[in-house]
Formats: structure tokens, C-alpha cells, sequence
């Protein structure tokens, strides 16, 4: 059986920046010729999980769906980025183990940095508590135990993010120069 491509897995706090840098390498990848495809926990939550809430339950459900696509896709030799809170290790863990390839990405930003950016006044709804069970304010967040990289979006620019994800493409074989 050939190998599938790999998964890569950006998880942290909202507005840490796994979109955002997960988006830029999409286009570096596409520009490279490699298929590749984003998973973005909002979108999927808008559409195939809109039937959930956001319980403890549910946010693992939508963990396991967001696994099972990522699991489709690169089976099918398409690279995936998944950007997704994911909030709970546990859930993180069971996705990730169901990946032949399945690398986690810990898009590291504190508290005080996506607070700062807070673009959508999330955080500013969720401490005013017209948001229950928001991840890092009344919900926890699960900082991943041994990810394959980490990146702090507070230290480094979208241009040196972007390269340490390209870099551990070409580690993977993926590409062959960042």
C-alpha cells in the first residue's frame, strides 16, 4: 500500500493564527503543484457539524468528522491542513492515531496575545458572558504534549511560520525545497 500524504494538524487557542498561516501554506504547496487541501474547524462547522453544539461531547465529534475527512483525503494522496481548535488532547490524540501520517502542528499563543488580536470580539463576548464554555476563558484548552512542532505566533512573523511548516514538509519528503 503507498503511503498517503500527510495530515498536518494546527491546533490552538482562537486567533493564534492556524488559519491564517495554514491558508499561506496552501498556496505554496498549490504553487508547488502539490494538491493539498484546508479543513478548517469553522467551515466544518458551519456546514457538515452544524447539527453541534459545543460540549465536551461535541467537540469531540467534530474532532472525530474533521479526522475521518483528513483520514479520506490523504489516503487519496492529497496533503491536509486541518486547522482546528480541537481544545482537548484526548480527542486530538484518537484523530491523530487514526492517520497513517498524522503530524500535530501547536499553533502557541497565550491568552493575552489572541486577546489582543481578538478580531471578532470573541473573547470580548466570552468575558462579558454573553459566551458560555468558550475555549481558554471558562473551557479549557489542552496544549499538546509532543507535537511535531510548535510555533509561537507571538515570537515569529507569518514569513518564519510558514517556512518552519515548509521545512518539516520537506522532512516528510513532501516537497523538496521550502
Amino acid at each position: 500500500m503507498a503511503q498517503s500524504a500527510p495530515v498536518l494538524w494546527f491546533t490552538g487557542l482562537s486567533g493564534a493564527g492556524k488559519t491564517t498561516i495554514a491558508s499561506e501554506v496552501i498556496h505554496r504547496l498549490q504553487r508547488k503543484g502539490v494538491r493539498a487541501e484546508l479543513l478548517d474547524g469553522d467551515e466544518i462547522r458551519s456546514s457538515l457539524s452544524s447539527d453541534l453544539g459545543f460540549s465536551r461531547q461535541d467537540r469531540d465529534l467534530q474532532v472525530q468528522r474533521i479526522g475521518w475527512i483528513a483520514n479520506l483525503l490523504s489516503r487519496n494522496n492529497i496533503v491536509v491542513l486541518v486547522s482546528a481548535i480541537s481544545p482537548y488532547r484526548e480527542a486530538r490524540s484518537k484523530a491523530l492515531a487514526g492517520l497513517q501520517r498524522g503530524l500535530e502542528i501547536f499553533i502557541d499563543a497565550s491568552l493575552e496575545t489572541v486577546e489582543k488580536r481578538d478580531t471578532k470580539g470573541l473573547y470580548k463576548k466570552a468575558r462579558a458572558g454573553e459566551i458560555k464554555g468558550f475555549t481558554g476563558i471558562d473551557d479549557p484548552y489542552e496544549h499538546p504534549e509532543f507535537p511535531e512542532l510548535r510555533i509561537n505566533t507571538a515570537e515569529k512573523s507569518l514569513q518564519q511560520s510558514v517556512e518552519e511548516v515548509l521545512t518539516l514538509l520537506v522532512k516528510e519528503g513532501v516537497i523538496e525545497s521550502a
